[in-house]
């Protein structure tokens, strides 16, 4: 070993990201990351993934933040750290597609105020729909990185990944991520998948996945020895479970290796000792669940994401129908293959999952058909890998006709029509941004902003007349 050449692997940090959507609902407020951004930053991490995904749903809906302005003060304290958000192509950070003015026009303000990489998939894995993003992202001279959903099934061969990494170094993104939202990619599979993509591309490649199998830290030394250059990690206190593998983990695996990272273990041991009393507050007070720092093997038997299986269960609560649950997820792989064998990420793995659960409770398949349903079989979502069934699509969807083109193609210019909607609440051009991708939500976030302007000026206002009285 001591005779290879040295190829230290680099790490994206989550935790300001992944790792609290995946643990605790994303619910870790702004304040609490700033305190040891200054330390994180000594680090030498490849990046620090802080942005995108569903920080920006949550910030506006249940914390009460300005999105843009965790992103400003992140920038302000990362001095040194590339900062990283994920993007979901042509939805942006929402679910459904946005015209190409919107997606060009929040690439430029994500690099304005701050982001270096934008990680950049779609849950069909149909490069169609990266296009627009791919190429703004160039234009503002950020880091187009091209993600690929990582999923199982017949037509996902070894061939399928190889050519595909061709043509994403085509499209001219900057590097290649394995997105393995469900924990599926296991330890030997990681070797000839990462050898796969790099005989189809020269690019370098990341590998993200979870914890939820149980199997993410072996994957992750696999990868790594067949020529993966970055991995996801979390720091300890928020890793595993559904989260990603721990950074000091990692750093230990590789350390004395070719793949040495030369991360220090003693200033991420400071930022464990942090981020420590935040995980037993959580614990505590009920944000985080136990059950979701376990091992579920079941995600390897049925290919369903962590999430997606609590979704779910929380579906058939409802229904009071628990009983249902084994039929129900032996239900998801059978309504996945109509649907063309879309890899189950967001959105396809809630629509995927809602319409098994229907399945399962109407006694008959596709009697009650979701509108999100439709849209994936009338083509509204992009191309699957492999053709609908006919008969499923023609009970579904009837005559209409089927979309074959870019969807996007089809959506006319929006972001005047939005700006139009919401000019009574701007005061920043990003907000016309927040009010696109979550309209009610932006607007009561907006209400609250001005609330507590109003507050601040009335109380500045009465200060200034005890100081000055008239």
């Amino acid at each position: 070993m001591a005779d290879q050449v040295k190829r230290p692997v680099k790490i994206t940090e989550t935790i300001l990201r992944d790792a609290h959507q995946s643990l605790i609902a994303t619910r870790m407020p702004t304040e609490l990351m700033l305190p040891i951004v200054e330390k994180m930053d000594q680090v030498g991490y490849h990046s620090v993934e802080c942005w995108g995904g569903a920080t920006f749903d949550s910030c506006l809906r249940f914390l009460k933040e300005d999105p843009w302005e965790r992103l400003r003060k992140l920038r302000a304290g990362f001095k040194n750290s590339k900062l990283q958000m994920l993007f979901r192509g042509q939805n942006i950070l929402g679910y459904n597609h946005y015209a190409d003015d919107v997606v060009e026009y929040f690439v430029q303000k994500s690099i304005a105020n701050g982001i270096d990489i934008i990680r950049i998939f779609d849950c069909l894995n149909d490069l169609r729909n990266l296009e627009t993003a791919v190429k703004a992202t160039k234009k503002e001279q950020g880091h187009a990185q091209i993600a690929l959903s990582y999923t199982l099934g017949d037509a996902y061969t070894l061939e399928y990944w190889e050519q595909t990494a061709r043509r994403i170094e085509e499209m001219g993104a900057d590097s290649i991520c394995i997105k393995d939202m469900a924990g599926l990619l296991v330890p030997y599979e990681a070797t000839k998948l990462v050898s796969a993509l790099k005989a189809g591309s020269n690019l370098p490649i990341q590998l993200h996945t979870h914890y939820t199998s149980g199997v993410a830290s072996m994957t992750y030394l696999k990868a790594v020895e067949a020529g993966c250059d970055i991995i996801d990690c979390a720091m300890s206190p928020l890793a595993l479970g559904t989260s990603q593998p721990a950074t000091e983990v990692m750093v230990e695996t590789f350390r004395g290796t070719p793949y040495d990272s030369g991360l220090d273990q003693n200033l991420l041991a400071e930022i464990a000792d942090y981020f420590r009393p935040y995980r037993e507050e959580c614990l505590a007070n009920g944000l985080l669940n136990p059950k979701v720092l376990g091992v579920n093997i079941k995600t390897l038997m049925y290919q369903v994401p962590g999430g997606m299986l609590s979704n779910l269960v929380s579906q058939l609560k409802e229904a009071h129908a628990e009983d249902k649950y084994e039929a129900v997820l032996e239900e998801v792989p059978r309504v996945r293959k109509d649907f063309g064998e879309p890899p189950l990420v967001t959105p396809s793995s809630q629509i995927v999952g809602t319409q098994a659960v229907l399945n399962v409770l109407q006694g008959e398949r596709y009697k009650m058909v979701t509108k999100e349903s439709k849209k994936i079989l009338s083509g509204e979502f992009g191309q699957t890998i492999k053709p609908f069934n006919k008969e499923v699509q023609k009970k579904c969807i009837g005559d209409v006709e089927p979309i074959t083109c870019r969807p996007a193609d089809l959506i006319p210019p929006q972001l005047d029509k939005f700006r139009e909607e919401c000019k009574e609440w701007i005061q920043q051009d990003e907000d016309v941004l927040s009010y696109a991708l979550f309209p009610q939500v932006a607007t009561e976030f907006f209400k609250y902003r001005q609330a507590q302007q109003t507050k601040v000026d009335v109380a500045a206002a009465d200060t200034a007349n005890k100081a000055y009285p008239v």
